[in-house]
């Protein structure tokens, strides 16, 4: 850090009062076109400008709509994410091997060995959440199917786990890439039950521990104020009860071996990876759920239950509501929601026609240039602008500047999720962070590019020259600022003017209001 950087605070006070409008054609983009990217991706960039300008709005968006099912990232990331071994190692096994060094550990006696043990332990849990992160960074960061990671990271807070919570940082990866993502775009009922058979949901929420004569409530709770038909719409106490009732016997087991079930149950066993409906622990008598007689048979109830709550019109508003304050505005309007909501109960709760409806309206095209960035969008989209030609090495840093913002990856403790509003995001001290930020990334952020656990540089020794190190080059974003964005507004054209460096060029558009918001 240079102090000849630092930006006047004054300086900045002034650019973030002005909001700037979307205004002048960047050279190849149409306006509509960029601030559509803006809006629907983890931050404009040069690749996906030059995919939007050459297959014109209609296609790319169709494109966007509808990803194919293997995506096309460049061979240099396939490979990283390949290689790391929460993508190798199914997460069942993962979790085995890492409850047996668990078991190991507890059972020692001498103090010293067991927390060798327990280091071990615990360093397999941290590498596993870390290694998610980093294909999570690095899929929103080089995939060309944006909207699809968008939607993975907004479905992810809907359906909000939490890392810290006893082992789910084995199946965080898991849970976002078996369970979130490929159903991103696609029909909400079928991501309902996604959630509802994945461990990390059962051991987060409890349900692993719901059975018939221990009721455990929680799960059903949430599944109803949060992940469908929302707080206040109509559903009863009694509903919830019975909701957890069905869930009974929904869980979690580790072992290779199948339960013993007797006789008349038997066929109802249902195991999948962790997954596992065990008849002994569910409630197999008749439920009345949302006015609905559901008669006691197994794990069918729970996929009745599912169909009855994905085609409540209160689902239908509640998922339309998330999305319009997602990509619209803190306050979107009713009529706009309300004709989302239409489309998702016509067409059965398919994701990509209701974003299709909103992405159409009017008041969605009203909105463009006006949503305040969370961190997430903010640290991703900055990156992305600085360094679309180049692969980031180390996603470490990224994840440290999450943190710092309070939106860490997987790192909610709460089932409701980050909150997608302004105020949540834009008080003073965010800012600052925000500001030192962009220093780092608009000056080079060298620790982006460093290979994780690389040694740090050896210190001086006196009368023996510094061996020189390989530059850091720093990106120089002037041009893409010209050609990506619209005319920023004239307070933050003034502040551009004033900058002597491309790193005070990339720091200052980097803290601008025009690129805090998309």
């Amino acid at each position: 850090m240079r102090d000849h950087l630092l930006l006047p605070w004054t300086m900045l006070a002034v650019l973030l009062a002005t909001a700037a409008p979307v205004a002048a054609a960047p050279a190849r983009m149409t306006p509509s076109q960029a601030a559509l990217l803006d809006r629907l991706t983890w931050g404009t960039d040069a690749s996906d400008a030059e995919a939007i300008a050459h297959d014109g709005t209609a296609r790319w968006l169709d494109h966007q709509l509808h990803p194919a099912r293997t995506t096309a990232l460049p061979a240099e990331v396939a490979a990283r994410i390949a290689a790391l071994p929460v993508t190798k190692t199914p997460m069942a096994n993962a979790v085995r091997q890492a409850e047996d060094l668990n078991r190991v550990a507890n059972a020692m006696a001498d103090p010293d060995a067991k927390a060798a043990a327990k280091k071990v332990y615990n360093d397999a849990l941290g590498a596993a959440g870390h290694q998610a992160a980093t294909r999570s960074i690095l899929l929103a960061l080089y995939s060309p199917d944006q909207l699809q990671e968008v939607m993975t990271s907004f479905w992810f807070n809907h359906f909000n786990v939490h890392l810290g919570k006893n082992n789910i940082r084995l199946m965080i990866g898991d849970y976002e890439q078996a369970a979130i993502r490929p159903h991103a775009l696609g029909r909400f009922r079928d991501l309902l039950e996604a959630t509802v058979r994945h461990p990390a949901m059962l051991s987060y929420l409890d349900n692993a521990q719901n059975a018939n004569g221990h009721i455990n409530e929680n799960y059903a709770r949430e599944i109803m104020e949060l992940h469908t038909m929302g707080v206040g719409s109509g559903y009863s106490q009694k509903d919830v009860q019975e909701l957890a009732r069905i869930l009974t016997g929904v869980g979690i087991d580790a072992k290779p071996d199948d339960p013993k079930i007797g006789p008349q149950h038997a066929g109802d066993l249902v195991r999948q990876g962790l997954f596992e409906f065990n008849p002994n622990r569910h409630d197999y008598g008749d439920k009345d759920f949302l006015g609905h007689h559901i008669a006691g048979r197994g794990f069918a109830e729970v996929e009745e239950a599912l169909d009855i709550l994905s085609a409540q019109p209160a689902t239908a508003h509640h998922v339309s509501m998330a999305l319009a304050r997602q990509f619209v505005g803190d306050a979107p309007p009713p009529r706009l929601v309300d004709r989302m909501a239409a489309t998702f109960v016509r067409t059965h709760g398919e994701i990509a026609p209701v974003m299709a409806m909103m992405i159409g309206s009017p008041e969605f095209k009203a909105s463009l240039g006006t949503k305040f960035k969370d961190p997430a969008h903010y640290v991703l989209s900055a990156v992305r602008l600085a360094y679309d030609d180049r692969i980031v090495v180390n996603t470490q840093p990224i994840e440290g500047w999450l943190n710092r913002l309070a939106e860490g990856l997987y790192n909610h403790q709460t089932p409701d999720g980050y909150p997608p509003d302004a105020a949540a995001w834009n008080g003073p001290g965010q800012m600052s962070v925000r500001f030192e930020i962009a220093r780092q990334i608009g000056g080079g952020a060298p620790a982006l590019f460093k290979p994780e656990g690389a040694p740090p540089p050896p210190p001086p020794v006196p009368g023996v020259p510094p061996t020189p190190q390989p530059p850091v080059p720093v990106p120089n974003i002037r041009d893409a600022v010209a050609t990506l964005f619209p005319a920023p507004d004239a307070a933050t054209t003034a502040a551009l003017a004033q900058a002597k460096s491309p790193a005070e060029f990339n720091t200052l558009f980097l803290s601008s209001p025009r690129f805090m918001r998309r």
